[in-house]
C-alpha cells in the first residue's frame, strides 16, 4: 500500500485540510474508489475504511492480479465530517455538484479539481454515494444515463438493483456524470443509510464490491456472500409517496418490505394533540426501496418510493 496526500490546504484555526488516498497493487489505473464527499456519509467512509483495510491484507496474499493499481480515498470532506454539516462548513455549497472542478476557483471548487485529477483514467470508478433526501435504500448500483453508462458490468456487484437515472441539467457537474464523459466507467453505490452505520448492509457492499473486483479479474478469487441476480430499474418507474401534511412521522414499514396497494406505510402525527393527521397508504404492489427516516417531515416531502414488480427488467 502506498499513501498519498491528493489535496491538503492549511488552516488557521485547526490541523491542516488533508484528502488521503490509498494505492494498491500496480500497473494500469483499473480501479478507483471515493467514499464520503459530504460531512454526513459515515457509512460511506466506514465502508471505505474498511475497503483499504481488506485490500492491505488482499496485497498482502498476494490476491491483487498482476498489472492492476487500485485507488481508495475514504473522504473527501473531513471538516465537515468534523463539525458534523452535510455540505462545505463554510459557505453550505456541495463538493460533489463541482466537478470537473477549477484549480483556480472557489475552495470546493478547487477540492474537485484535485480530486477529479487523481481519479482520471482509472477504467473503472466506484462512489459510495447519498441521496439528498434522508431516508433508507435497499442497497443498490446507479447508473446516470450519458450514453456511457455500462449495465453489464453494474450486474457484476451482485446486489438487489441496478436502477438507471435521467440526469438534470444540475447533475453534469456529478463526478459520476463527468467521470463517464472523461472514459470511466462510472457506478454509484447506495448503501442503505447515509448518517449512521449499518454493519450487516456495510459488509454486503464491501462484499458486492470486492465481487465486481474478482469478476473483472481485479483480484484472485475470495470467499464472499451469495450473490443476487440484479434486477434492473428506471428510476421515473418507481412509485412515489409523499406527505400531505407536515408532522411527526411515525414510519411502519422498513425497505425491503413487501407491500399491498392501500397498506398502511406510516402516520403522520400531529405534533400538538398526538392524533393522526394522515394515514400514509401504499399506491400500489410492490417492495419498499426507499423510506424516509426522519421523524418530522413537512408537506409533499417524499417519504417512501416502491418497486412495482410491473415496473423491473432482469439481465
Amino acid at each position: 500500500m502506498r499513501k498519498e496526500t491528493i489535496f491538503e490546504m492549511t488552516s488557521p484555526h485547526r490541523d491542516a485540510f488533508r484528502i488521503m488516498g490509498y494505492h494498491f497493487g500496480n500497473g494500469k489505473k483499473t480501479l478507483a474508489i471515493v467514499g464520503a464527499m459530504r460531512g454526513d456519509e459515515v457509512q460511506q467512509q466506514y465502508i471505505c475504511a474498511q475497503l483499504v483495510n481488506r485490500l492491505l491484507l488482499i496485497e498482502q496474499q498476494g490476491g491483487i492480479m498482476e498489472g492492476h493499481s487500485i485507488l481508495v480515498i475514504p473522504s473527501c470532506n473531513p471538516f465537515s465530517m468534523n463539525v458534523n454539516r452535510r455540505f462545505w462548513a463554510m459557505d453550505s455549497t456541495d463538493i460533489n455538484r463541482m466537478f470537473p472542478g477549477y484549480a483556480e476557483g472557489e475552495t470546493t471548487q478547487r477540492i474537485a479539481a484535485a480530486i477529479f485529477s487523481a481519479l482520471n483514467g482509472y477504467q473503472y470508478g466506484i462512489q459510495l454515494a447519498s441521496y439528498y433526501v434522508p431516508g433508507d435504500f435497499v442497497p443498490h448500483v446507479r447508473l446516470l444515463k450519458t450514453g456511457y453508462e455500462d449495465i453489464e458490468t453494474a450486474h457484476l456487484f451482485g446486489m438487489r438493483y441496478v436502477t438507471t437515472y435521467q440526469p438534470r441539467p444540475y447533475d453534469t457537474t456529478l463526478l459520476n456524470y463527468n467521470w463517464q464523459l472523461w472514459g470511466t466507467k462510472a457506478f454509484s453505490i447506495y448503501a442503505g443509510h447515509t448518517d449512521r452505520i449499518d454493519f450487516d448492509r456495510s459488509d454486503e457492499t464491501i462484499d458486492a464490491i470486492l465481487r465486481m473486483m474478482q469478476r473483472t479479474d481485479i483480484l484472485r478469487p475470495l470467499p464472499l456472500r451469495t450473490a443476487f441476480e440484479s434486477t434492473v430499474l428506471n428510476e421515473s418507474d418507481l412509485l412515489h409517496v409523499k406527505a400531505r401534511h407536515a408532522g411527526i412521522l411515525r414510519r411502519l414499514v422498513t425497505t425491503n418490505t413487501p407491500v399491498t396497494a392501500g397498506q398502511s406505510l406510516a402516520h403522520i402525527i400531529d405534533p400538538y394533540n398526538g392524533t393522526i393527521l394522515s394515514d400514509i397508504k401504499a399506491t400500489g404492489d410492490g417492495v419498499v426501496f426507499f423510506a424516509h427516516n426522519r421523524p418530522v417531515v413537512l408537506q409533499n416531502a417524499l417519504l417512501f418510493k416502491i418497486h412495482s414488480l410491473n415496473s423491473c427488467t432482469s439481465p
